[in-house]
């Protein structure tokens, strides 16, 4: 025993349990009582702004405002009411409960305002947990390995602390509401009056209601969505079985192509706003233009319309199978749906011909690929099989000049007994857009190591990622690089029977598309048989690259249809 004090000291030996813990935490309240009081208020006080803000927090970034704070929740008057009818230990209970739900609730908002501002939409409590795989990938190909471990370590630390801290919040808070039962019950009547009146008179501050139900709201459209996600599995299970050219027979599909070599290219986040917005538009639509007037000095024309695709920012899969399907690809679910199933894709419409050899020239796959069954290609060149030896771009495993001359030296430039059938990703243009890679001389590009010090050279990712003016800069650069790249090898490799269709798979992330983008991409076909543009005479697309501002714009899912019948196909469908 110390004199001064009393207090034990205890051996260095002897084990510290949670009660000596507790009493030393006593014997230091009762030495500083005012420092003691100052930390429970100051510890009261974070745990009310904790909970008032989890529940009014919006699940938008761009919701972030003031007025979002100065309203009245519902949920915490319910929770009052609750807490002081319940004895001890149910309302210990319940206040934790309640506090972790809080704390979920939270997570979700979290990751409602990430995939808003980068896919366009909401987290889908169903199907969505999967992505965070690719996010930590993402990060990982843009910034680092430990950078990307940082942030998943990061990322779960927070939400177990959001978690823990919600419910020691609301138990702290139900204690002190009982401490005073009949304060606290006239407090939550008068909140409760309050509420109502507000609610009842559609009373606000700055445009926003007083009265709120924002958390219960939010609980309730969860809700709904996993009923929504649920029902639509079965749902579009059959309506994936239905085809309109399932049973057509392989002499009746594509006839009027027969003998070109046809060439299906997605260029990665190209979409409307790199045509249209005011800050992108200047420099992608004077490369458009060239690329125009370069192919029509090398005898191919062109023409463009618009799509609007089946997801934003992002989950490029969708779109190239929402394309190449024919069926509204929009979610995970679809997608493994119809990657299961046999609906006929309109690249596996050429394989079923046998007019065809069928190849896909994939750099953005680094792992087993299943899906080119469902595609149709005899052969897939991945990331890893075209012979690349120069260094990636962020996310992107090589330039998309490479690619294209890695096609043609490998297939593309060989004599063979059949025409092609082609589908290429490119990936110069995927965000985060830094670095970019330059166009070099096409008999210079060896196995790429040429890139090696534009690489080093370029703009590192984290100087732009937060960054929306520069993002958009550098967006609209990438985009002139893909698109140059694909039209200069046209030009340079093209035949009497080459015919290339390119188009976006997805607009680019609300940060750099706008918030309220549309989802259109640009689409267009070229070719310099002038029988194959005929063909689509009367879908009134706009002549060259650059679709005008009213030109068609179509669902994506509507193209595989469309260029079927367009080129004489014969619908004979098979049935859910």
């Amino acid at each position: 025993m110390t004199e001064a004090t009393g207090d034990a000291v205890p051996d260095e030996t002897t084990p510290v349990t949670p009660r000596a813990r507790l009493t030393h935490w006593h014997a230091w309240r009762t030495r500083h009582p005012d420092a003691a009081r100052v930390l429970s208020w100051a510890t009261t006080a974070l745990a009310a702004v904790l909970v008032f803000g989890a529940l009014v927090l919006p699940n938008r970034l761009a919701a972030l405002e003031y007025n979002r704070f100065t309203r009245l929740p519902v949920e915490a008057i319910i929770g009052a009411v609750l807490v002081l009818a319940l004895p001890r230990r149910p309302r210990v209970v319940v206040a934790a409960l309640s506090g972790a739900v809080l704390g979920a609730l939270t997570v979700l908002n979290l990751l409602d305002m990430g995939f808003s501002e980068y896919l366009g939409r909401s987290f889908n409590l169903v199907l969505d947990w999967g992505l965070l795989d690719d996010a930590q990938a993402y990060v990982e190909d843009s910034m680092g390995r430990v950078t990307a471990i940082g942030a998943a370590v990061g990322a779960a630390v927070l939400v177990v602390l959001l978690l823990v801290c919600m419910a020691l919040a609301t138990v702290r808070l139900s204690n002190l509401l009982v401490r005073d039962r009949q304060t606290a019950t006239r407090a939550t009547l008068i909140a409760g009056t309050v509420w109502i009146t507000c609610s009842t008179l559609g009373l606000q501050i700055n445009g926003m209601p007083i009265a709120s139900d924002r958390a219960a709201g939010a609980l309730a459209i969860q809700a709904r969505l996993v009923k929504a996600t649920l029902h639509d599995e079965a749902a579009f299970a059959k309506e994936a079985k239905a085809d309109t050219f399932g049973d057509t027979p392989a002499s009746q599909l594509l006839p009027d192509l027969r003998g070109k070599d046809v060439v299906f290219t997605f260029i990665e986040s190209y979409g409307r706003s790199a045509i249209e917005d005011p800050e992108i538009a200047p420099g992608v639509d004077k490369t458009l233009d060239a690329s125009t007037e370069a192919l029509g000095k090398a005898g191919f024309h062109a023409k463009s319309g618009w799509m609007t695709s089946a997801t934003y920012g992002g989950s490029s899969w969708l779109g190239h199978s929402t394309t190449m399907s024919g069926l509204w690809i929009d979610n995970q679910q679809r997608y493994r749906t119809v990657m299961a199933g046999d609906h006929l894709s309109l690249t596996k419409a050429f394989r079923k011909t046998g007019a065809w050899d069928t190849v896909g020239v994939m750099p953005g796959v680094q792992k087993a690929w299943p899906e080119q069954s469902f595609y149709g290609l005899d052969k897939v060149y991945n990331a890893f099989e075209m012979g690349y030896k120069g260094p990636k771009f962020s996310w992107s495993t090589m330039p998309d000049q490479y690619a294209l001359e890695a096609f043609q030296r490998l297939e593309h430039g060989k004599k063979r007994d059949k025409p092609l059938m082609s589908e290429i990703i490119l990936t110069s243009s995927h965000q985060p857009w830094a670095p970019i890679p330059k166009l070099v001389d096409w008999d210079r590009l060896g196995d790429g190591s040429v890139f090696g010090p534009i690489q080093k050279a370029g703009v590192s990712p984290s100087r732009i990622l937060t960054d929306s003016t520069r993002s958009k800069q550098e967006y609209g650069k990438s985009v002139q690089y893909s698109v140059t790249s694909l039209t200069q090898w046209l030009e340079r490799y093209g035949t009497e029977d080459t015919v290339l269709v390119f188009l976006g798979d997805h607009q680019p992330i609300a940060r750099v598309s706008g918030a309220g983008a549309s989802r259109d991409v640009p689409v267009s076909i070229v070719a310099k048989d002038p029988k194959v543009l005929d063909k689509i005479a009367d879908w009134n697309w706009t002549d060259g690259l650059k679709p005008t501002k009213n030109a068609p714009v179509w669902k994506m899912s509507s193209f595989r249809d469309r260029f079927l019948t367009a080129y004489g196909s014969t619908p004979h469908p098979s049935k859910a």
